[in-house]
């Protein structure tokens, strides 16, 4: 029989995963899998840890029950390791964006639990950074750093509203760092109050601040907010409410890249990166793409088409562009006589 571990934060959303729990072991039990669970601790990594551990065990399939914090550390667990288990999530945190962007529901957990039972996957692309791995945002920036000063008790009880009514309480703060940012289709050497990179389209709640994003094409969305002026940044606000309409502005860069490094000028002072909402560490850093590396469940029936990829049409026009790219690298003496590619073994 498949072994499934349910990893469990017992003070998530006010204690209701410790009340279900037997209904989620029921469905994993229902789902084939022998059931078992952990109940994290107040000890750093203990979710992170335990992941490792059933990991290396052999176990098929692990189970993140709590919010983003917890689904994070679970991921760095498995993402190390040559084979990884499957990955279910059960939400019970604040915002849930990642549970928002694979459309598992967010406010009953057996019925969240049950989308195991639909034995539909995604193998989702992750983030990667100086041994650290996210599954939904890095970003660097006095904006980004806003999030760190919404008090805990703050989140738990508004969500992101929390994150609106303390931002604009601190968005006076916001001045323009000196960014080197190099990415798959450019380099930006300038002044930004942020750059963001997401792997769904879902942020704090929000679904628009990346709104082409796929969860499987092994590519971020990046922006670059150039702008630091309150005005224009509450103006592009306005913009990402109203459809997305903020990613053909020009006070900021919108792209599409499996890789970026970020360094600042030693006189700009110490660069703070977010990951997954969390802070990760100081910038230089360089951030990779993990394309395909995680297989989760997901209502895939339900996620929009546009947000996974056509594997057949994007490897056609993948291969297309490699074979143009490659024929215009040929010069006059790599042509014969015919017009054919001269063979010079």
């Amino acid at each position: 029989m498949k072994k499934a571990r349910v990893i469990y934060n017992p003070t998530s959303g006010k204690e209701t995963l410790k009340r279900n729990l037997a209904d989620i072991l029921d469905v994993l039990e229902r789902a084939g899998y022998e059931a078992s669970a952990y109940a994290t601790t107040p000890a750093p990594d203990s979710a992170m840890l335990e992941a490792k551990r059933v990991g290396k065990a052999g176990f098929d399939l692990v189970v993140a029950a709590g919010g983003d914090g917890t689904i994070n550390e679970v991921v760095n667990g498995i993402a190390p390791l040559k084979k990884r288990p499957k990955l279910a999530i059960i939400p019970a945190g604040t915002t849930n964006d990642y549970a928002r962007a694979l459309k598992i529901p967010r406010n009953n957990i057996k019925d969240a639990a049950e989308v195991i039972l639909k034995d539909q996957t995604v193998k989702m692309d992750i983030g990667k950074t100086n041994g650290l791995y996210f599954i939904n945002i890095a970003a660097g920036g006095h904006l980004t750093e806003l999030t760190y000063d919404v008090p805990s008790e703050l989140k738990s009880i508004f969500g992101y509203l929390a994150y609106l009514v303390k931002g604009a309480e601190l968005l006076p703060r916001v001045k323009p760092i000196k960014m080197h940012l190099e990415y798959d289709d450019g380099i930006y050497d300038g002044n930004a109050s942020m750059f963001f990179l997401g792997l769904t389209n879902s942020v704090g709640g929000f679904e628009q601040i990346a709104p082409d994003a796929k969860l499987d094409d092994g590519k971020f969305s990046l922006i670059i907010v150039k702008t630091a002026n309150i005005f224009e940044i509450v103006h592009l606000v306005a913009l990402m409410m109203n459809g997305g309409k903020h990613i053909n502005d020009k006070r900021l860069i919108y792209t599409k890249t499996s890789k970026l490094t970020v360094k600042t000028p030693e006189s700009e002072g110490r660069l703070m990166i977010n990951l997954d909402g969390e802070y990760g560490g100081d910038a230089p850093m360089t951030f990779e793409n993990l394309h395909n590396h995680i297989e989760i469940f997901a209502n895939t029936d339900m996620i929009p088409e546009d947000a996974l990829s056509d594997t057949e049409e994007e490897a056609y026009e993948e291969v297309s562009k490699d074979f143009i790219k490659e024929v215009e690298k040929l010069t006059d003496e790599d042509i014969d006589g015919d017009g054919k590619i001269a063979d010079k073994k």
